[in-house]
């Protein structure tokens, strides 16, 4: 334990015994990954996020327009320094209790209150142009890359025989074509950071230890999904329904397939069980699989997710709903609730001050 601390970074952590980073060297013309090969991801993200920015403008913004995607006029909570400070350091969903305390110290009435932190929570979610701005940049990058990806592999033995990825591992020479499909992929990623550190500590750990023919086929099986996703979201904010409906049921079939059988049936048993046949175990071979192992548990989540929404809409024909923030709140939430409330005061159904749940609040959601 003292000496994998004191030398992270030892050959015996990180690959087969007998081999280790000298074997990455560059000779005889031969290039290979090298860790500061990464440096050039920050310009890369950079552009992306300025193409973004030009993307969005020049197509995004006229091809939502084309498919009537447009925002209702929200109505602004007015300025209240109290219940700004509550909402910002305290909770953006106060209790019945803190609204009525808030009202006293505000001078405002209980619906007031109530009023000023809905109008408040609605300024901060996405508005619709916006949302669709974002699905329609995320499926331009994630449909080019797709093919790109397809492109760059197609014609590679391991495409086909996946036990050909560890075909002279570590000593793999680095191909131009997987250089840019990664270092452009780990761009993307990077330009969307908060969301993606997992995404990115994987491909860029697969990259220094040169398991970048594992990592190519591992993206390529995410991308393949991804596009159809962001599409159906795009639809779904033009309000096409049946169009959103059918690519939404597409991408659940896409992504169960490439996510939930190749993935794991093809991708990992390659990397899991087929490297025992070459090499003793070593930290690194635990190390990547573990994180592929933990990538396919969040697919199984993710797919549970998905086809109960699939089960949902399609009896109903609703539809998608984006997942990062929930509904905007009307102006009539409020006074149902109020009035609500207020009903059950007169028939002792109070508790404590709150109104206790009951199915008829959740059937309006």
């Amino acid at each position: 334990m003292l000496s994998w601390l004191s030398e992270p970074w030892a050959d015996w952590i990180w690959f087969p015994q007998g081999h280790g980073w000298s074997d990455l060297k560059d000779h005889d013309g031969k290039v290979f990954p090298k860790c500061q090969d990464l440096w050039a991801v920050l310009p890369i993200a950079l552009c992306f996020l300025i193409i973004r920015q030009i993307f969005e403008r020049t197509v995004a913004i006229p091809l939502a327009s084309l498919l009537g995607v447009s925002d209702k006029q929200r109505i602004r909570a007015p300025p209240n320094p109290t219940l700004e400070s509550f909402f910002c350091s305290t909770s953006k969903h106060p209790t019945q209790s803190a609204i009525e305390s808030l009202s006293k110290q505000a001078g405002c009435s209980v619906r007031q209150v109530q009023r000023w932190f809905r109008r408040r929570r609605n300024q901060d979610r996405p508005s619709k142009l916006k949302k669709f701005r974002e699905a329609s940049w995320r499926f331009t990058f994630y449909l080019l890359a797709f093919f790109a990806g397809l492109a760059v592999l197609v014609d590679k033995p391991w495409f086909y025989d996946m036990k050909q990825m560890w075909d002279g591992f570590p000593k793999m020479t680095l191909l131009p074509s997987q250089y840019w499909y990664y270092m452009i992929e780990l761009g993307f990623y990077l330009s969307l950071l908060f969301h993606h550190v997992a995404t990115i500590l994987l491909i860029g750990f697969s990259w220094l230890v040169n398991y970048i023919r594992a990592g190519t086929l591992i993206m390529l099986v995410h991308d393949a999904a991804d596009y159809l996703l962001e599409s159906a979201k795009m639809f779904n904010y033009a309000g096409w329904r049946k169009t959103c409906n059918f690519i939404f049921t597409v991408f659940a079939a896409v992504f169960i397939i490439t996510r939930l059988v190749i993935l794991p049936f093809w991708i990992i048993h390659t990397t899991w069980v087929y490297p025992l046949t070459l090499y003793p175990p070593f930290f690194g071979f635990y190390f990547f699989n573990g994180l592929l192992i933990v990538l396919q548990i969040l697919h199984i989540f993710w797919a549970a997710l998905i086809l109960h929404m699939v089960i949902k809409f399609l009896p109903g024909n609703d539809i998608v709903e984006d997942e990062r923030s929930d509904k905007e709140e009307t102006e009539s939430e409020d006074e149902d609730d109020d009035h609500e409330r207020k009903g059950k005061s007169k028939n002792g159904h109070m508790q404590n001050g709150h109104t206790p749940l009951n199915s008829n609040h959740w059937k309006r959601d």
